[in-house]
């Protein structure tokens, strides 16, 4: 999401050959750049899965966990996804009522419902909350442990500033990842203009006030997305009844023991901003979007009858006045605490070399 906001972070290594921004995440590049899987995941061990399904989710099942999935496939997925579905088209449908005679908010080429005020505001968001946090229930994340560290001035701040933060910054592993954040804090996240067509999804992507990019290629409107995004930040920090931004500056998600470079367009408007940091136990399937299809995800995810999130949320971070002078600094102290207090390591890849990293084991998985 966040990736359409800034151009991608060079990397200390010598950089890889370049990758057209066009490329579809799993489609094949011809060339291999490692011999084995050994070599790849040392070099990109950010995206490297280590559950009992190994690689892409591919690896050879002990005979115990190919009759769970078995079982599992032909009665727990049919209830998961029925149940699911009813919920979507539920929240579809009220979102539907509620914006029947509102007329969507059409600037800076962008459409939404955020911005709807009185009585409809409070049930989309409301009933979005609970909704999501049923879904998450279906999927198995039956109990989330949540802790928050007690509020603390940041020790490059020299202002006692205060104030509503003007956007989230989550670490990304998985697209539950925005089920968990529709629940909590019902925000507005950047996505694929693709998304906003969606049956169902589209409207109620609308209703969170999604800001959508051209995630294909990087057209014209980049800029004035970017623009968008630091004035809606600025807006929610002024402002607290203004829907309140999300982003994933990392602008990938990764196996979530490590935290990639973060781009800087989260941190354009210099508003503080409130770091939260997900984790996902796992003893048979990781629920990490890193290295897998998404079909193959979704199956698998279905077919585990307990998933476990652990959620940190970490005081408002108020940036001292060299950070707002520079975007870049700001991002990097946000991302070293984060990686500090989330026990995670810091990388310097990112979704160029994860779509190289995906088309060496297609080359590989298609050679066997």
């Amino acid at each position: 999401m966040e990736s359409e906001l800034q151009d991608l972070n060079s990397s200390s290594k010598p950089p890889p050959p370049p990758v057209p921004d066009d490329l579809p995440l799993l489609k094949p590049i011809t060339t291999v750049f490692a011999s084995n899987t050994i070599d790849l995941e040392n070099k990109f061990s950010p995206y490297v899965r280590r559950d009992v399904y190994g690689t892409m989710g591919r690896g050879e099942l002990p005979t115990k966990e190919k009759v769970l999935l078995g079982v599992a496939l032909v009665t727990l997925v049919p209830v998961r996804v029925v149940l699911a579905m009813t919920l979507l088209v539920l929240y579809y449908l009220i979102c539907r009522v509620c914006t029947v005679f509102s007329v969507p908010n059409r600037e800076d080429e962008q459409e939404d419902y955020a911005h709807v005020v009185g009585w409809r505001r409070v049930v989309i968001v409301q009933c979005g909350k609970m909704l999501s946090r049923i879904v998450l229930f279906v999927l198995g994340f039956y109990w989330i442990r949540q802790s928050s560290f007690c509020a603390h001035q940041n020790p490059t701040s020299s202002s006692n500033e205060t104030g509503r933060p003007g956007v989230i910054i989550s670490n990304h592993v998985s697209y539950i990842d925005i089920l968990y954040h529709m629940s909590n804090s019902f925000p507005s996240f950047v996505a694929k203009r693709s998304v906003g067509k969606i049956p169902l999804v589209g409207l109620i992507s609308k209703c969170l006030g999604c800001i959508y990019v051209q995630r294909e290629s990087k057209t014209s409107d980049f800029k004035g997305v970017s623009a968008v995004v630091t004035e809606r930040i600025r807006e929610a920090h002024r402002n607290a009844s203004a829907p309140i931004m999300m982003l994933f500056p990392e602008g990938t998600t990764t196996n979530g023991e490590y935290l990639l470079p973060f781009k800087s367009g989260g941190f354009l408007a210099s508003a503080p901003v409130l770091p939260v940091i997900l984790n996902y136990h796992y003893q048979r399937f990781s629920p990490a979007w890193d290295s897998i299809s998404g079909v193959r995800h979704v199956i698998f995810l279905l077919c585990q009858f307990v998933n476990y999130m652990e959620v940190t949320e970490l005081p408002t971070y108020y940036p001292s006045q060299q950070e707002k002078d520079n975007p870049k600094l700001y991002a990097n102290n946000v991302r070293k605490l984060m990686a500090t207090e989330g026990n995670m390591l810091l990388s310097d890849i990112g979704l160029a070399e994860k779509r190289i990293y995906h088309s060496a084991l297609n080359g590989l998985f298609s050679q066997c």
